[in-house]
Formats: structure tokens, sequence, C-alpha cells
């Protein structure tokens, strides 16, 4: 490590009273030396860096990192502050300091070394070795590991105390991993065995520290503990036996495990890099507890919707709309290419091709009405997964993968009894709450491995059915067709009203959720083969609604481009196809830059477009395509009449609006640049 760190690299004075001023003097040293070539640009790296996540550790140190292409070669500086700097440590400032500058390109090796520093930090020897040396050489030298170099220099007066205390210091962890380890071992008289997982953003520092803590605490606890450390340099994975072999796993990241699926289906604790350096025995404790009571909560890899459901620190409520919105977005596909062929079908074939007999039984290659009938057949096929789709995933999103039979079960009970949409979500729940519920239950060792497969969709599948059966199944079911009854006696001006209340949805946040609240309400109304009328003139309005926004941004850059940056009329091209295809998003990069103009204007005339398809009587039985389907739809030319009514407001307010500032082109972005300056100086944001 003699090229890493020397003396000149080392402050033992080091005077700094904040973290920004300790960096900024220890990277001084480093463009002295020729290891930083450019002083501002490596700061602003390793500001970076401590954003993310704050650099302090328990015990007083400081450990400031990063990679930067501003570094020649890795290098490491120390400081050492009598008065302590903070640096985000649970237990105060930190007196030692290291400044770690890896390259952006730093090879395997040099990492490895640096890691091995990372992993000393947590040897108590070592950091009092270092607030003990009197010589910066000797304190290179130390952090090199030249240990006779280090102890030749060291004060004899410092090195005493040491050398008496540590046979105490070495007596007694041995004591307590004797006395902890028959506490650590199982029934069958093996160690309980914990694989572990550990990473930070950079992979340089954090990873290797939280290593050495948990495997310290491993011994003291008398279990077994391997860890897979995933830094900078890549990681080896761990031998899938010994994987198998585990009893639980701890993951200490704050960037995504890789090939996270490997552990599953075993009891899991998950947190930050830091609470793995800071309270290791805390976390061996919670995973042994969480073993002793069957719980197999590792969930699979992956950065789906579903998978990210539910994450530690959220409400309930935030949770339950991942929930639902992950059930939603599973089902949407298959009503999109359902809906479709529907109503290809009918297009081909007229309305009454549900009447057709099986394209099994009856289908002749040259007639057009073989082919309607073909395409209505395979849309109701599809259609059929809706509910069932989307109980599954809801549970899938509650439970994980044990969650997806039970929930298609309910789901599909849920069409057999009629209780339609609404008995998805309530089966997708349950089943996921039942899910839930069983796997909190202390299992035995010898059982746990069938419980995924054999224990759980077993028990949970009887539990949902029997529920849906015999118990919730039947008021779900009259709830179902209450609301279908009422959708079907609107008129008038009920009907208009829910057509601008839709209308308003669609547009408030541009596929967001209240967006695909809206949006799911229509399809689920058009989600049988024969669907009402009143079904689908809702989902025509909704429809047209969401094509507001993005056709009168489109209009709006091309009226009166002068208002608009070149970014955005670029966008406003782009636009023009977005909501001629129903995609409301295109309309997102107006909103964000313009909220207080955009987002109201849209809600304005996707109201009235809204208000307009119902009370025109304007139906669609596809739930997408845009104007690519008005040859589907009923009363087609008033539609488009609701349609460009709704686009003419919203570019009409848009433009007075966004006019009111009276302001060139370019006096509006000299305007928006200087407040953007003060904004950044006084620390507020910028209102466009």
């Amino acid at each position: 490590m003699s090229e890493m760190i020397t003396a000149d690299l080392v402050d033992l004075d080091l005077s700094a009273d904040t973290k920004e001023a300790a960096a900024r003097a220890l990277a001084e040293r480093m463009v002295a030396q020729g290891r930083v070539t450019d002083l501002e640009g490596f700061l602003a790296d390793v500001a970076a860096r401590e954003a993310q996540m704050p650099t302090g550790l328990d015990g007083g140190i400081g450990i400031p990192h990063c990679r930067s292409e501003h570094v020649t070669e890795p290098t490491l500086g120390f400081g050492r502050s009598a008065r302590g700097i903070d640096f985000g440590a649970a237990d105060g400032p930190a007196d030692l300091i290291f400044l770690i500058a890896a390259p952006a390109g730093a090879d395997d090796a040099h990492l490895t070394i640096l890691s091995s520093l990372a992993r000393q930090l947590m040897n108590t020897e070592f950091t009092s070795a270092l607030r003990s040396v009197k010589d910066a050489a000797a304190a290179a030298a130390l952090i090199r590991g030249d240990e006779a170099s280090a102890a030749a220099q060291a004060p004899a007066a410092a090195q005493a105390p040491a050398a008496a205390e540590a046979p105490a210091a070495a007596e007694e962890p041995a004591t307590s991993a004797a006395s902890s380890e028959a506490a650590g071992e199982e029934a069958d008289g093996r160690p309980f065995r914990i694989v572990a997982v550990t990473s930070c953003p950079t992979g340089i520092a954090h990873t290797y520290m939280a290593a050495e803590s948990l495997e310290n605490a491993g011994r003291e606890a008398g279990v077994e503990l391997v860890v897979e450390t995933q830094g900078s340099a890549g990681f080896t994975r761990l031998d899938p036996a010994v994987i198998t072999a585990a009893d639980a796993v701890i993951f200490a990241h704050d960037v995504p495990v890789r090939e996270k699926d490997r552990f599953a289906g075993k009891p899991t604790v998950d947190v930050g890099v830091k609470a793995g350096i800071n309270r290791p025995a805390e976390l061996i404790a919670e995973v042994r507890a969480k073993a002793e009571r069957g719980e197999v909560t590792a969930p699979a890899s992956g950065g789906t919707p579903v998978e990210r459901a539910g994450e530690s620190g959220e409400g309930y409520g935030t949770r339950l709309r991942k929930w639902l919105m992950s059930g939603v977005s599973y089902m949407v596909p298959f009503v999109a290419a359902g809906g479709l062929l529907i109503a290809l079908g009918f297009a081909i074939g007229g309305y009454k091709i549900n009447k057709a007999p099986s394209v099994m039984d009856h289908f002749v290659w040259s007639q057009g009405d073989s082919w309607a009938a073909l395409l209505f057949q395979i849309g109701v096929v599809s259609f059929g997964f809706l509910v069932p789709v989307l109980a599954g995933y809801i549970a899938y999103g509650m439970a994980d993968r044990p969650g997806l039979v039970p929930g298609f079960v309910g789901g599909s009970i849920a069409l057999t009894i009629n209780a339609g949409f609404l008995g998805g979500l309530v089966a997708g729940l349950l089943a996921g709450g039942v899910v839930m519920g069983i796997q909190k239950v202390k299992i035995p060792p010898a059982l746990r491995g069938i419980m995924p497969v054999v224990v759980i969709p077993l028990i949970s599948s009887a539990i949902v059915g029997f529920l849906m059966f015999v118990v919730i199944g039947k008021p779900i079911a009259s709830a179902q067709k209450g609301m279908t009854d009422w959708l079907n006696s609107l008129s008038g001006t009920n009907a208009i009203l829910l057509g601008a209340l839709l209308g308003v949805m669609m547009c408030f946040d541009l596929g967001g959720p209240v967006n695909k609240v809206a949006y799911t309400f229509a399809t689920a109304g058009i989600a049988v083969s024969n669907p009402s009328d009143s079904a689908m003139k809702i989902m025509a309005a909704v429809m047209a609604a969401g094509m507001v926004p993005p056709l009168a941004m489109a209009l709006a850059t091309t009226v009166r481009g002068k208002l608009f940056t070149h970014t955005e009329r670029e966008n406003g091209k782009a636009a023009w196809v977005l909501g001629a295809s129903f995609i409301s998003e295109g309309a997102i990069p107006f909103a964000a830059a313009d909220p207080l103009r955009v987002i109201p204007s849209s809600m304005v005339g996707g109201a009235i477009t809204g208000a307009l398809s119902m009370g025109f009587g304007a139906t669609l039985r596809a739930p997408h395509g845009g104007i690519f389907v008005v040859p589907l739809i009923g009363n087609p030319f008033l539609y488009l009449v609701a349609l460009v009514a709704g686009v003419c407001v919203t570019t009409a307010l848009v433009v007075i609006l966004k006019g009111m500032r009276k302001q060139s082109p370019e006096g509006s972005a000299k305007e928006v640049a200087g407040a953007s300056v003060s904004a950044r100086d006084s620390k507020q944001p910028v209102a466009a």
C-alpha cells in the first residue's frame, strides 16, 4: 500500500471545523502530490457521494470517499482532529478522518487493498494505535500495514497500555464466544447459519466495513456467518450450497442486491449498510427470531412495481395503493388486447358477431364473418383473464410469489359467482393477507422447504375459496350488480357530470394513480363479452379526455411557439402522435416545466370533453387506440367534436396564462435563469 499513502498525505493536527473543510485540507495534499488533477471537481464528487449517505461511523471515524475522473491513482489521505468533526455518525463527531480517492477506472487490486483498510477500521487496536501515534510517517506506515516500522516509531508509553490491556481484551471475546456458542446451536447440534450481502453506492469502504462488523458479531454470537461483498471490484458469488444450507439472510445494502432471488424463501433482515456496521449483533438476533417464527420473507430480485411494494417506512395507505396498482398494471395489457380484438370483431362482422358459433365448429377461411368471429372469441378469452390476473397480482404485490396461487383462485371464483371487478379486488387483498398471515406462523425447520411449494398454496387457496364462496362472495356480487345497474340508469345531467368528473381525473396527473383509477373504472365496465351501453359511453369519455392534454400542448406549441422553449416545441411535435394514440403521458414534459398553468388548463379541457362525449352518447368498445379506433366508435362525428372542443379550450387557456407573463422568450429565459441562480443560492424553489 506504499503507493497509496505517504507521510505527505497525513495531517495529525487537522484544524478543520467541518467535513467540507476536512475533505478540502486532505484533498489539497493529494493535489500537491499530483494524485488529484482538479481540486474543485474532485471535491464536488466527494460532496455528491456524501449527499447519498453520511460517511460518519460509530467509534469516531469519518470516511469520505468517492470515485472520480480527477484522480490519477488510488490515494488515501488521513487526518486526526483534536476537536472532532461531524460526519453524521449517531455517536458524535469523528476524530479519525480517512479520505479515499479512487480513479473512475480503478483496478481490482487497488480496490481490494482499500477494502482491507475498511475492514481494519473495525479493529479497535488499529484505531487506538492511530489515536496515539505521534509521527506522520509512523501513521502512514501503520495504515499501510508496515507494523515493524510503525512499532519502531510509536511511543513506548502509548504501546505499553495497549500491551497490558491486550490479554484482557482477548480473553473477554473468547469467553463471550464460548458462552454464546451453545446458544447459537440449532436443535440438531450444528451452529445457526447466516449468509449476508453488503454493498454501498461506491463499493469501496462501507461495503467491507459492514462485512467485517457482521463477521465479528457472528463469531461472538456463535453462529456461522458468511458474507458476499458486492463492491466496486465486482463480487464473488457465494457457493449455492452455502446459500441452500443457510438458515437466514441479512442484506445490509444501499444499492440493489445483485441476483437477489438466490436468497428467496428464507428468513430475511433487509437494512442499510450502516446498520450492518453499527448494530450487527441486533441484526443477527433479529434474523434468528424470524427464523424461529418461521417467517420466510426474502423477496425476489428485480425492479418491478410489485417487488417494490410495501417498502419499509411507507404507510399503510401508500402500500395499499401500490398493491392495487400492481394488479392493475398487469391487468391492463389483457384489457387492451382483449378489448381491441373484440372491437375489431364487431367492426368486421357487426354487432351480431357475439352470437356466432364457436370457430372450433365452424370456420371458413374465405368468409369475413369467420375471421370476425375468430377475433371476437379470442378477445373474449383474453377478457376472461382480467379478474384473475387483477386478484393474482394484487396478492403478488403483498406476499410475493406465494400469493399468486390463492390470488388467481380467488379471482376465478369472483368470476364464477358474478362478483366481477369488485370481487377481484377483494379476492386479491384477501389472498395476500392470508399468505402474509401464514408466513408469520412458526414453522418447524423440516417443513420450511415445502412451505412455498405445497403448504402455503394449499392452505391459502382453501381459506380464500371458502371465504369467497360462502362468506363474502354473495354481498360483493350484490354490490357489483348494484353498481352496474346504477351505471345503466345514468342519463341526462347525471351522465354529463360523471363524464366531467372522469375527464378531470384523466387530466389530473397524466398517467398517474388518479388517471389510472378513472381508466380502470372504464375498462372494468367493458371487460365483458356484452357490455352495457352506459359502460361503453364511459369508456368513450375516458379515452377522449385522456387525449386532450398532449394534443392541446401540441397545438399550443404550433399556434404560439414563441411562448415555449425550443425543447418544448420539439416535444410538441411528438405530442401530436402521442395524443392521437391516447397516451396522456405525452403532456408530462409540459406539465413538469409549468404545472400551475398546464395541469389546470388540461383539467378544464378534459372535463369539457368528458361531459360532451357523455352528452352526445358516444360509445366505445375498445379500451385503447385513440383516433385509430374512431371507426369503432358510436356517433364518431360528435365524439370528435367533443375531443376538438376540449383541445381548443385547453390550448386557449394555456396560451392565455403563459401570455400573461408578457415577456419575450429571451427575456423569460433570462428571468428563469436568474431565478434559478438566486434560488440555488438561497435554497428556495423556482416558480416558473
